[in-house]
């Protein structure tokens, strides 16, 4: 399949800048960018289109820019609380996905849609998490993801006390204590 020509209309992530003319393979173009508006062909009516907006775009885009820095100093350092089910050794019966972060942000006062979430894999542990979110291509901020079992164990965790296995390591079982290694009836061996 041949690559398709595109005109990006904003930055993108590993691709370009505004106004950049990229190839990329024809089911990125036509599932991603050009439904979320990020590109257009790169036609030779586009092509002008594009050179005649270019000022307005980027003054546009400028605005977003600027609009998307003074939410994230407002919001630096956010960190939410997610309650979860998991097991004795720490892992979650199922996982934090995108959707429960940006949740979790729009209650903590951040509102964002789950496709700004970067999560490079799901959260199945318990602990932090440093998750980041994408406040504008050019734009964006860590959120401290706290999972936990309960509100206590969140406080816990915050305050760097070990929870789950980690914690249960640390104190010798009370089997450890009574039971003696050493001790007890040994078989006679001739």
């Amino acid at each position: 399949m041949a690559a398709v020509e595109l005109i990006l209309l904003q930055r993108v992530e590993k691709l370009g800048q505004m106004g950049d003319i990229v190839k990329v393979k024809p089911g990125f173009a036509r599932n991603y960018l050009l439904p979320q508006k990020k590109a257009l062909r790169a036609t030779k009516e586009n092509r002008t289109y594009f050179d005649n907006r270019k000022a307005q775009l980027e003054a546009e885009n400028l605005k977003r820019k600027e609009e998307a820095e003074r939410i994230a100093e407002r919001v630096a350092g956010l960190s939410i609380v997610i309650i979860r089910q998991a097991g004795e050794s720490g892992s979650l019966y199922g996982s934090v996905s995108n959707r429960d972060i940006s949740e979790g942000c729009t209650e903590g006062g951040l509102t964002i849609d789950r496709s700004q979430v970067i999560l490079p894999h799901p959260i199945k542990t318990l602990g932090l998490t440093q998750v980041r979110v994408v406040l504008h291509p050019e734009v964006s901020l860590n959120v401290t993801v706290n999972t936990a079992r309960s509100p206590e164990e969140a406080e816990r965790q915050i305050r760097g006390e070990a929870v789950g296995r980690a914690a249960e390591e640390d104190v010798p079982l009370e089997s450890d204590i009574v039971f003696d290694p050493g001790a007890g009836d040994q078989p006679d061996v001739p």
